[in-house]
Formats: structure tokens, sequence, C-alpha cells
């Protein structure tokens, strides 16, 4: 079967001739063939709306149909990669308000620990001289509590007694202030100021704020630390969170408490988890992370961990058209326009051009496109679009011979 030659778009029109003519009647066969070569090589380098045209026999042989883009419910899934992260809430790190000489510490990487275990032992004078000051001024609220007393039963009797009432009392609610003072100085040393009734300690445990693995360690038996240094990290693994990087396209897809399917690079099958968070920067690679939480969780898991996703997207109102109707062609997709019809040479011919479009979302024989707005109704070739894309290519590889 033979087909009519691929055309520019202004070339057709230049070379139909409604007189009855030909067009090789017009010109002599060798300039014919040159001009049109000359046009149609320009027409790709400065556009990408080719035509293809068909006679009437042709365009009954080929089938072709012709129908309209359409709104449809869609849903589709959105492929994803990422990692296994920590919220700051879970990334703990442990330090002390005093310094002082490390004599002890069970701080190793990978190891668990349970809050309120000791981790460190930690050895200062000035923990020795704190315990003193506290006993010291606790013997004294004995003394003054009787004095008080003894004033207060005096002052009833004597007036000039009265004064030094008031200066007991005012002393005792000092010490009262000064004991409470310490009593917090001694608690953030982990001392408890009761267990002081069996002696005064040379050493304090250093206990870890809350239970999890141990990913740093910065401290060595011996090693002098400062006040509030930094002696290890924790991190609880029970609370990886699975984030997860998305095309800036998709964001209008995704929703909090929304389901996602999660593999781990070291697993075989998937974990349930449900987006929570979703971030509101576009990375230059225009990604956004989103978090999710997973719904089995163990201490296991291991933060960095990379992992694969997939989630259902709810159907969504889109333009579509069937998937026969979309053609691709290198790294660009088109469709097939209709352009009417008209008589040349006393004979019927369909011209067809061809515009490029973007495609989405693929569900059931349609897929989501966004055409061009001048594309009209019941034009666009729904059936037949890769014959017309052979016709195409045939009359390029004619022409360049």
């Amino acid at each position: 079967m033979a087909f009519s030659a691929c055309k520019e778009k202004s070339d057709s029109h230049e070379g139909h001739d409604h007189s009855g003519h030909s067009h090789a009647e017009a010109s002599p066969e060798g300039e014919s063939h040159g001009e049109h070569d000359h046009h149609h090589e320009a027409g790709h380098d400065e556009h990408e709306e080719e035509e293809a045209e068909l006679n009437e026999s042709q365009y009954k042989a080929l089938g072709i149909m012709l129908g309209s883009v359409e709104s449809r419910s869609l849903s589709g899934v959105i492929q994803a990669t990422g990692s296994l992260v920590m919220p700051p809430q879970q990334q703990i790190s442990i330090s002390f308000p005093y310094g002082g000489i490390v004599r002890s510490t069970t701080l190793l990487p990978g190891k668990w620990v349970n809050k309120g275990e000791t981790v460190v032992t930690l050895e200062n004078p000035e923990f020795i001289a704190l315990q003193q000051e506290y006993l010291e001024a606790a013997s004294q609220l004995t003394y003054l509590e009787q004095e008080n007393r003894r004033q207060d039963e005096l002052s009833r009797e004597n007036v000039a007694a009265a004064k030094v009432f008031q200066r007991t009392s005012s002393e005792l609610k000092a010490l009262n202030a000064r004991l409470d003072g310490l009593k917090q100085r001694l608690g953030l040393l982990n001392l408890a100021a009761s267990s002081l009734s069996k002696g005064i300690r040379r050493t304090v445990s250093v206990v870890a704020p809350a239970s999890g693995y141990v990913t740093h360690v910065n401290v060595n038996t011996g090693k002098a630390i400062q006040a509030n240094e930094m002696l290890g990290e924790l991190a609880d693994t029970r609370f990886a969170q699975a984030e997860l990087n998305i095309f800036e396209k998709d964001l209008s897809r995704l929703k909090t408490g929304q389901q996602v399917h999660v593999r781990l690079g070291n697993e075989s099958t998937d974990r349930l988890a449900t987006i929570y968070l979703i971030g509101r920067e576009i990375t230059p690679e225009r990604m956004v992370k989103v978090l999710c939480k997973l719904s089995q969780t163990s201490r296991d898991l291991v933060p960095g961990t990379y992992l694969t996703a997939h989630l259902e997207t709810g159907g969504t109102q889109v333009k579509a058209l069937p998937e026969a109707a979309v053609v691709r062609s290198g790294n660009k997709q088109y469709v097939f326009v209709s352009e009417g019809k008209h008589n040349e040479e006393g004979s019927v011919h369909y011209p067809f051009k061809r515009v490029e479009i973007r495609t989405g979302l693929t569900q059931n024989g349609y897929v989501e496109v966004f055409p061009p707005a001048n594309v009209k109704p019941n034009t666009v070739v729904i059936r037949g679009a890769y014959d017309l894309l052979s016709v195409m290519n045939n009359s390029e590889h004619g022409h360049s011979h």
C-alpha cells in the first residue's frame, strides 16, 4: 500500500491545487522535489509539528478512529526511595552538669542501654564539698528549729525577746532555702539527700536519660571532662521512621494518613507505614521529603538503611486518552490530531498533525495527558495512531533518499 509524503503544514497547503492541477504539473519534477526537501528539512529544524496525509482508501484501510480528550478518574502508584531516619526526640545526647575525671564507663557503640542505667562514673572533689555543705546545713537546721521554738515562748512573756525571735525565724527560713538549693544540686549529681546518712561518696553515677542503642562514645577511663560536655549518644531505634524522597510532580497526590508499602534493603517483605508529615521544602533535584511512621518497629532497625516504597493514590479526575492514542518517538510522546479533509486531484485527502504532549497516570488502558489547549473535540486519533507514525517515518525515510 502506498502512502502520501510527510509534509510541513505550510507545504501541504501550498502543494494543494484546488483547480484540479497536480503539484507536479505546477513545477518541474526536479524543482518540485528540491523545494520540498528544502522546506521539509527546515520544518524539522524549526517545528515539531509534522504532518501525515492519507487518501480515502488509506484512511479506511487503517481504520482511523477519532475521539476527544475526556475527563476520567484514574489512580496510580507512586514509586519512591528513601532511608530510615531517627526523629530528633529519639536521638539522645548524654551529658552531665558537672565536670570530673571518668573512673569507669560501660558505653560501647552498638550496645543497648536502658533508661536509668549507670553508663559513666565521675570523680570530682567538688562532689565531696557539696555533700559536706549539705550535711553541715542540715545539722544547723536542728539547732535553729529548737532555738526558734524557745524564742517563741520567751517572746510571749517578754517584749524585748520578740526581736530575738524575729531574728531566729529569719535565719531559719534562710537555712531552709539554702537546704532546698543544696538538695537540688545534689539531685543534679543523681544523689538523694537521704542517702548521705550512709556517708559521703567520692564518685557519682551518670545514668542514661532514655533507652536506646549507643551510637557514639566520647569518653574513656581517666579522661577529664568539662561540665555539660557530650559523653555519648543514644538512639532508640524502635522509633525509626521512613523518610521518602518524592518528586515534586507527585505531591498533589499525597496526603497525611495515606498508607505506604515500605521494603528495607535487607528484607524481602514489605512493611506498612503511614504518612504523617509532608515536607515544605523542594530540593534542587525537585524532590520533597516525606516522613512515614512504621506500623511494625523493633530494636533491630538500623538508621540510614536504604529502602524502597510504593503507594497507591486515590482516584483523581484527570484529562485522559486511550493508551493507543499516544505514540512514542525517541524520548518524546505525541498524539495525532485531524485537520479535517480536503479535495485534491478529484480525491479526498485527510491530513493529520503530530502534536507533542506530556503524560501522567496510566490505568485500565487510559493514560493521563496534558495536551495543548487548542486541541479541538473529536479530532484526536484514538485508533491507528501508530500506523500514522509509520506513515510519517516511511515518508521521512523516503525524503532522505
